[in-house]
């Protein structure tokens, strides 16, 4: 596979995550930054992804999206990071990254938008109800230093990064657990190098705006 990687992204949105897992891996990458307003539900952005949403990347010309696809597939494509389990010891880590990924994100979404399950929809939605869903990723990150182990791995730069983007809005209950398990993901240097990569082009797009 060839070695180029485009990655799509605002500084604004959930390609810091795909920013940071990036960075854990060391892969030289292009990055493409979008716009909200324009190019990021432009033609030639949707032949990347028809969703109008970032972020992606395109890898040896193959495109993957969502933030959780991204991480896995980064793990497994430079395999020298250390960041995926070996194939037989994946359990926690295929059943964390995709908690996040599923329940996590639609409690949380239906929580900012108001949206409260009754007992019969509770049956219906994957993830019961927000309660359940705050408690059982509670557990996930209670008597361990990472949700699969002992080891940092790609779930932990998707769930790391959810837990503390819901802590820094207050959308989540500053438990001890969750404070400590993100203090602890947030002290890797990868996480510091995104995320001040990130931080300077919205300091020099909010430089451009000003004049």
């Amino acid at each position: 596979m060839a070695n180029n990687l485009i990655f799509y992204t605002n500084p604004r949105s959930r390609g810091r995550i795909a920013r940071w897992m990036l960075e854990e891996v060391g892969a030289t990458y292009e990055t493409v930054v979008l716009d909200y307003a324009s190019s990021m539900k432009g033609a030639e952005y949707l032949t990347v992804n028809p969703m109008g949403k970032v972020p992606a990347i395109v890898h040896g010309g193959k495109v993957v999206t969502e933030c959780a696809a991204i991480c896995a597939y980064l793990a497994d494509a430079f395999p020298g990071a250390g960041l995926a389990p070996p194939p037989g010891e994946r359990a926690d880590y295929y059943r964390w990254l995709f908690f996040a990924a599923g329940p996590v994100e639609q409690a949380f979404t239906n929580k900012s938008m108001g949206v409260e399950p009754d007992d019969r929809q509770k049956r219906m939605a994957g993830y019961g109800c927000f309660e359940q869903t705050v408690d059982t990723l509670e557990a996930a990150v209670t008597g361990r230093d990472y949700v699969a182990g002992d080891a940092f791995t790609a779930a932990d730069v998707y769930v790391g990064s959810q837990i503390g983007f819901m802590l820094q809005f207050g959308m989540l209950e500053a438990r001890p657990a969750f404070a400590a398990y993100s203090e602890r993901v947030y002290a890797r240097e990868a996480f510091r190098r995104a995320s001040a990569l990130d931080d300077a082009l919205i300091a020099a797009a909010e430089a451009t705006a000003a004049g």
